[in-house]
């Protein structure tokens, strides 16, 4: 089984959501030794860019299939590449701190280039979308620095985001461990959240490792 971990934190060790994604992993890999596990940093990985000549290159796959030039294809394969990185893995694991309300944008870079029609999902004649990437687990560890309700938070575009464009993509098994709040209650407060998600990792890495 292998497990893809995207983080998206660049704060190393310091990074709460991190931490709590390391204890995630060290109880499934305790529970199930078997497991790979495939890390991208995504503050030092190389992700795409997704500039004009990718933009160009999905708009001639979306229509008549015009033929692609060679910076057009030489970007296209890039995002092929990352699109088959994530079909290869048998889970997805993502941890991330809210940044302004929402995710940081080495996360948002990497979710643009792989949500492309006909590779990650696709769209009947009805209008319905329809995710290509399905059956996979899929774990966020979220981090915010305040109190968030779970839910129906009108401040929090960081977690319904993420389910929903995960969800288009097809990926609806999605379990989400909170660490908050990490400063608005000041340090011991968020020395106490933190132990809390991360016995809480410990426990759905256990759960869903025997499944």
């Amino acid at each position: 089984m292998k497990v893809l971990y995207l983080e998206a934190s660049p704060r190393g060790e310091r990074s709460a959501s991190t931490a709590v994604t390391e204890a995630f992993l060290a109880a499934l890999l305790d529970a199930a030794p078997q497991v790979e596990v495939e890390r991208v940093k995504l503050f030092e990985a190389p992700i795409p860019e997704f500039r004009a000549p990718a933009a160009e290159a999905k708009y001639k796959a979306m229509g008549a299939g015009a033929d692609l030039t060679d910076a057009e294809t030489a970007s296209w394969r890039q995002v092929i590449g990352a699109v088959e990185q994530l079909k290869s893995a048998d889970w997805l694991v993502i941890s991330s701190p809210m940044w302004n309300y929402s995710i940081p944008y080495r996360l948002k870079q990497w979710i643009d280039v792989v949500v492309q029609p006909g590779l990650t999902f696709g769209v009947d004649e009805s209008g319905t979308y329809k995710g290509l990437v399905a059956g996979k687990k899929t774990v966020l560890v979220l981090s915010r620095g305040g109190q968030y309700r779970q839910g129906d938070d009108p401040n929090d575009f960081q977690r319904p985001y993420l389910e929903k464009v995960l969800g288009m993509m097809g990926l609806t098994d999605v379990r989400t461990v909170l660490v908050q709040p990490m400063l608005a209650q000041g340090p011991e407060r968020a020395a106490q959240a933190l132990e809390q998600a991360k016995k809480e990792a410990a426990e759905l890495a256990q759960e869903m490792a025997r499944e």
